[in-house]
């Protein structure tokens, strides 16, 4: 629908006035969506999700299905539109609508917000659990063939919420009520395998166990022979997770609290490195490891104790794991500190694709939300480690991405017997998109 009676006024050029308005007719500010629609069809995370599904509604009465539906809004997460709002602008963007493989002009418009609201609240706890083991399966599809090792990579975060939502909870440590999301990424590669929306409390061992149980045992049945590492924070080192790891042959290497068992043991090389720093004036850093049971372990593990001096002042950390034939400098600074990374996965999946914009009232809305942030995280991924393999956008971040590769204005055309899309001759990545189509094809 045109907008007449907008106008824009600018500063004059060369005498002559400057006006804009909103009558561009059939373009789209989203032309990048082409790609991720390319990418969606080979991944089938879309249809994953919908098969996971019950449609409850009667189908005389339906307009759009559920492949329609969650494809619209998946898309427009991925594009930056995170509020369901946005579908009653969206929805006659012929962008969009190629996307989601309607005729950008003389097809039906997609839903209105009231109608992905309705989906997004209508799915059950029974729904969410399918939902769950899909994303872990399509984790397990994205291989060609089984790996030779993955390191599961698990961490929770903040979601600060603003009303009265179910299960937000106050936590004293961020001081703040909130909901604190669970998520679990392939480390080496950054893929998501499952995100599960929390209430804001510190997790405890049997529910950490319970989740992880369910990611652990399909990647174990469909690949016996790959050797899996689970790398956390201190919080995930409790006997639950150590016995689970044990019964399914998951190595660990978990960040370890202290206590003053453990800091007494590491106090010799602590009074070593101390005494190292005061003389050289530097950092010192040294490493140990030894074998320790806590009360609650059912036998004891290999303790990793870094003895480092900064400042001048003492910094000791604890790692436990299970992995004994490696030294203990190389198990803390190559296997353990990489998990920094999993900051930056977060940091693509919150930030940047706004996944903590959990606003509904009902928890299972909330959790189904952030399944359709982690469909536009699959997506988003895919395009930057597939689509622009060989080329320097593998290490940029997803607002990047969004604002250079999908953000392409277009004017869209139908004809007899094709759509075209005329992007600007001005855009200056086109070898970029040459690129990525190239790699979509031969992928």
């Amino acid at each position: 629908m045109e907008d007449t009676q907008t106008v824009l006024f600018f500063a004059s050029i060369s005498g002559k006035k400057v006006e804009a308005d909103f009558n561009g007719g059939t373009t789209t500010g989203d032309g990048g969506v082409l790609l991720l629609r390319e990418l969606e069809s080979r991944i089938g995370i879309v249809d994953r999700i919908v098969e996971s599904l019950w449609d409850r509604r009667h189908q005389s009465y339906v307009d759009h299905s559920y492949t329609d539906l969650i494809r619209q809004r998946v898309l427009q997460i991925a594009c930056g539109y995170e509020d369901a709002n946005d579908s009653d602008d969206l929805r006659s963007d012929p962008g969009m609508k190629a996307a989601c493989d309607r005729l950008p002009i003389t097809g039906d418009d997609l839903a209105s917000q009231p109608t992905i609201s309705r989906l997004e609240n209508d799915v059950s706890r029974t729904d969410l659990y399918r939902v769950g083991r899909a994303f872990v399966d399509a984790f397990i599809n994205s291989y060609d063939k089984p790996p030779k090792k993955i390191t599961l990579d698990i961490d929770d975060t903040d979601d600060p919420t603003h009303g009265s939502q179910q299960l937000c909870l106050f936590n004293a440590h961020i001081d703040e009520y909130c909901y604190m999301p669970l998520h679990i990424y392939e480390g080496e590669t950054g893929k998501l395998i499952t995100s599960v929306l929390r209430p804001g409390k510190r997790i405890s061992g049997n529910e950490a166990a319970a989740i992880l149980k369910r990611v652990i045992e399909p990647i174990r049945q469909a690949w016996p022979k790959t050797r899996i590492c689970l790398r956390g924070d201190s919080h995930f080192s409790t006997p639950e997770i150590h016995d689970l790891c044990d019964e399914h042959g998951v190595a660990f290497i978990l960040g370890q609290a202290a206590n003053k068992k453990l800091k007494r043991i590491g106090l010799p090389l602590m009074a070593q490195a101390m005494a190292l720093a005061k003389k050289t004036g530097e950092t010192v850093r040294l490493f140990s490891s030894f074998d320790y049971q806590a009360g609650s372990w059912t036998h004891p593990r290999r303790i990793i104790y870094k003895a480092e001096v900064t400042d001048g002042k003492p910094n000791p950390r604890f790692v436990v794991t299970t992995i004994r034939n490696r030294t203990p400098k190389f198990l803390y600074e190559k296997v353990y500190c990489p998990r920094g990374r999993m900051e930056g996965f977060i940091k693509n999946h919150k930030t940047f694709l706004h996944s903590d914009r959990t606003s509904c009232h009902r928890f299972t809305a909330n959790q189904f939300r952030l399944f359709l942030h982690s469909a536009a995280y699959v997506l988003l991924h895919a395009l930057k480690y597939t689509g622009m393999l060989g080329t320097k956008w593998t290490t940029s971040n997803f607002d990047t991405i969004q604002l250079r590769v999908l953000k392409i204005g277009a004017r869209v055309r139908e004809q007899a017997t094709k759509v075209r899309f005329h992007f600007s001759t001005s855009y200056p990545l086109k070898d970029l998109l040459r690129t990525i189509v190239y790699n979509l094809d031969t992928a």
